[in-house]
């Protein structure tokens, strides 16, 4: 009786251990695969600046698609900045594009079609205090912020040797849901403004 009983302890024992080890090895897996999310395929990040209001406001938080593929006009993109720094901004040109500021309307026109930004850029907003004319080269971007007259975006960056451009290479991902504060929870879609651009 009494080896029956020990038999037991040593049986009870072994299965404790091996609950351990099984939890352990699920933590550890649970924790790999989000860090290979978080490194590969989805970015969580905070807006730091009141550029992209109101579309994005001081301190909300989004989540990035980082295999959204190559950015098209009107994406939201976090991209390393002319400062080296993650940034966020709205896509309006991309490789080929004429960009113009502005209009006898005051709208930014892209290859000639001028732009209805009401949706989005940011009330009592114009669509640009400085007038330029450029032409996106192959593999750039021309980034803005939706608060214009806020944002330090590829206007402010003109004189400089990249002449305000952001390579395609640089972008890190595509913002896709807007998940704090919860009560601005926003699923981001691309604005009917560039669907006439062609």
């Amino acid at each position: 009786m009494a080896v029956t009983k020990k038999a037991e302890g040593v049986g009870k024992e072994k299965k404790k251990k091996g609950s351990f080890r099984e939890t352990v090895l699920l933590l550890v897996l649970g924790v790999g695969i989000a860090l290979l999310l978080q490194t590969f395929v989805v970015g969580s990040f905070y807006i730091p600046s009141v550029s992209m209001e109101n579309t994005l406001q001081l301190d909300d938080r989004i989540f990035v698609n980082k295999l959204s593929g190559k950015p098209e006009r009107g994406d939201i993109v976090v991209f390393k900045g002319w400062n080296g720094e993650d940034t966020i901004k709205r896509v309006i040109g991309v490789g080929g594009d004429h960009v113009k500021c502005c209009d006898a309307d005051k709208r930014i026109t892209i290859n000639g079609k001028p732009l209805d930004e009401s949706s989005y850029l940011y009330p009592d907003d114009y669509a640009s205090g400085d007038k330029f004319d450029v032409k996106v080269p192959a593999g750039k971007l021309w980034l803005m912020g939706d608060h214009r007259s806020a944002s330090a975006d590829s206007r402010a960056h003109m004189r400089e040797p990249g002449g305000g451009f952001i390579s395609e290479d640089a972008v890190i991902g595509k913002a896709v849901v807007r998940y704090w504060p919860l009560s601005r929870g926003y699923l981001f879609s691309q604005p009917e403004a560039f669907d006439k651009v062609k």
